[in-house]
């Protein structure tokens, strides 16, 4: 699985949101709830979907742990934050280098992709987790849990620190 690296420009995103942690995993109410209010956004910049994940500073991606808490987003990218509709939120992404990946296939299968960025492709790079958001962009080729599905996977990346201590 190859890996593009882009800088990011800053998004305007419109949304909901919630806290969770991949044991008491909210996923689904949180699409459910803001799916059904989508429509209310103006001025969406595209159809494409985000579903961001805000991760606080003392996340530990190397000691993995399914009770650690992170905040969730289903949001949709605006021009503005003119017009919040009742019940949604803003969040400004803020620009910065990411490693961008394709997954293919099921949702489902998703920890396949997000194992092999964290346990091979990112040891192996000239990068490290850097603390801006996560995201997964849902584009026209996103067809949820079925197996001809494909998504990008936004990783937030940095230049790896070279100390040499001689």
């Amino acid at each position: 699985m190859e890996a593009r690296i882009e800088m990011l420009p800053e998004k305007k995103l419109i949304g909901k949101r919630l806290i969770m942690s991949l044991s008491d995993n909210r996923t689904f109410e949180l699409w459910r709830s803001f799916m059904s209010e989508r429509k209310k956004i103006e001025k969406s910049i595209s159809a494409d979907l985000f579903c961001l994940q805000v991760y606080p500073p003392s996340y530990n991606f190397k000691h993995f742990n399914p009770e650690a808490k992170f905040e969730k987003w289903a949001a949709m990218e605006v021009a503005n934050f003119d017009i919040i509709p009742d019940e949604m939120e803003s969040y400004t992404v803020t620009c910065g280098l990411y490693a961008v990946f394709i997954h293919k296939g099921a949702a489902s299968a998703g920890y396949k992709t997000f194992r092999y960025i964290f346990e091979t492709w990112l040891p192996r790079s000239d990068y490290a987790i850097d603390n801006r958001p996560h995201f997964e962009l849902l584009g026209e080729k996103y067809k949820n849990d079925d197996a001809d599905s494909e998504e990008e996977v936004w990783i937030p990346i940095k230049q790896k620190s070279n100390v040499n201590l001689f």
